[in-house]
């Protein structure tokens, strides 16, 4: 859907300039709708972007990688393994890539796991395919946490041996 020209002259007469770093991001603003408006093709100049952040973008607050695992989130629900371990096998040795899915429709939930041999892998994995497309979706790649384990279930008291269970209300009330 593409904005018309006289909205676009109008939105931005309409935003008053308050320093020159806003008469700045006008004129960029013109520029990248005038520029991609003009031709659906990009120019052979400008290079096309991989990641959703932009090219070269670094998050600061990652945490670091403690097993060579990855969790990746974001998965297509076309996504299969075979495609997962076609997307990562560049980095390094892939041991393992799994597309979780669900049990009773077999179709993916969405997200997976890989799995290389070393850490080295692992990390240059997670820098290279963070915030990429797979599938027409953005991915995200992070560390996998170790699975912890659930609690046993508690015995039920109140039920009886034939797994029905029995109402101990005293009295009626009504």
């Amino acid at each position: 859907m593409a904005l018309s020209s006289s909205l676009l002259r109008r939105l931005l007469r309409s935003s008053t300039p308050v320093s020159s770093s806003s008469s700045t991001a006008s004129s960029i603003l013109r520029a990248t709708f005038c520029s991609s408006s003009s031709s659906s093709a990009p120019s052979p100049t400008e290079s096309p972007l991989s990641s959703v952040f932009g090219d070269g973008a670094e998050v600061s607050n990652v945490p670091p990688l403690t097993a060579p695992k990855l969790f990746i989130s974001g998965l297509s629900r076309l996504t299969t393994d075979e495609k997962l371990k076609n997307a990562f096998a560049p980095f390094g040795q892939l041991l393992e890539a799994k597309v979780i899915t669900d049990r009773i429709s077999g179709r993916s939930k969405g997200f997976g796991f890989v799995r290389y041999a070393t850490l080295e892998e692992a990390e240059n994995a997670r820098q290279e395919m963070n915030a990429k497309f797979l599938d027409g979706w953005v991915i995200f790649v992070d560390p996998a946490k170790p699975r912890q384990q659930k609690p046993a279930p508690r015995p039920d008291t109140d039920s009886s041996h034939t797994g029905f269970t029995t109402n101990k209300t005293v009295g009626w009330c009504g």
